[in-house]
């Protein structure tokens, strides 16, 4: 009985070890990529991707060509004033923190207050993409956007969020940006409607001054 009773617990051992095999052995149906995906990169890879996220590039350097001060006259429409109304503005821009971001720094007068207005933009290397944000002492609130330069257009598009304080929601906003060369620039914004319509509702040109 003590014989019986040994063999049948070697025999559970061994069937508990071949389950744990089974379990350890890779997926046969994994492929290559998930692999990699899962595969532990080692220091060198580590330091070298942040070393590149942390370098400025090319795209910084577009961002730096608007180093400088420029005049911008602002226009808006709403959906319930056909009539346009128009401020205008002073915007000085610099690169910070060792030329990986873009300040711009905005003063001026809007429907007869003192405006002031500050705005960032990133290009973020590992998403290859830009990052702007915005703050103004119209409201307590910041407006971020995410968006991609088109070469062939000369234009950056963004699209992004801000909360409106009439329903307290968050609405979505699309904004364009258009290089007409060096030294002349146009912003366009609009609201996204419910109905997926865009509503113009802001303009800014501006003209680097010499």
């Amino acid at each position: 009985m003590k014989n019986l009773s040994l063999s049948l617990f070697i025999i559970g051992l061994t069937f508990v070890s071949c389950k744990k095999e089974e379990a350890q052995k890779p997926d046969e149906t994994t492929t290559k990529e998930e692999v990699a995906a899962t595969t532990k990169p080692d220091s060198a890879a580590v330091a070298k991707a942040w070393m590149d996220y942390a370098t400025p590039s090319k795209a910084h350097e577009m961002l730096a060509k608007d180093n400088g001060t420029w005049d911008a006259e602002l226009t808006f429409w709403s959906p319930d004033n056909p009539q346009e109304m128009k401020s205008t503005a002073t915007v000085t821009y610099k690169m910070i923190m060792g030329g990986r971001y873009q300040e711009g720094t905005y003063s001026g007068d809007m429907f007869g207050m003192p405006f002031e207005g500050k705005g960032t933009v990133a290009f973020d290397n590992a998403t290859e993409e830009f990052i702007s944000t915005w703050i103004d002492n119209m409201g307590t609130g910041m407006m971020v956007n995410r968006g991609k330069y088109d070469e062939a257009t000369k234009t950056s598009t963004f699209h992004g969020e801000m909360v409106d304080p009439v329903t307290k929601k968050a609405k979505k906003v699309k904004e364009v940006i258009t290089y007409i060369d060096d030294n002349n620039q146009k912003m366009e914004m609009f609201d996204i409607l419910e109905d997926g319509k865009e509503f113009k509702s802001m303009q800014v040109v501006s003209k680097r001054k010499m």
